[in-house]
């Protein structure tokens, strides 16, 4: 089983595309999902191969890199 297919099937209950969507992750297990959705963030701490794949690398969780990516993408 691999985090893009749940990013899959909730795309399709929610009604929205892959473009949509934003995944976090820093982990090897993350790393389908980072490469599935249409923005996706490895944080600071990510495994180099998370961050290889990824479209924008964030700071670190200690360091708010959520609320980074979100004021950056989102609520920009």
């Amino acid at each position: 089983i691999h985090k893009a297919n749940a990013l899959h099937k909730m795309s399709e209950v929610i009604g929205i595309s892959k473009e949509e969507m934003v995944a976090f992750g820093d982990g090897f297990n993350d790393l389908s999902m980072i490469q599935y959705a249409g923005l996706g963030v490895a944080m600071g701490n990510a495994k180099d191969v998370v961050k290889e794949n990824a479209d924008f690398i964030a700071k670190t969780n200690d360091e708010d890199g959520i609320v980074e990516v979100l004021e950056k993408f989102v609520l920009d």
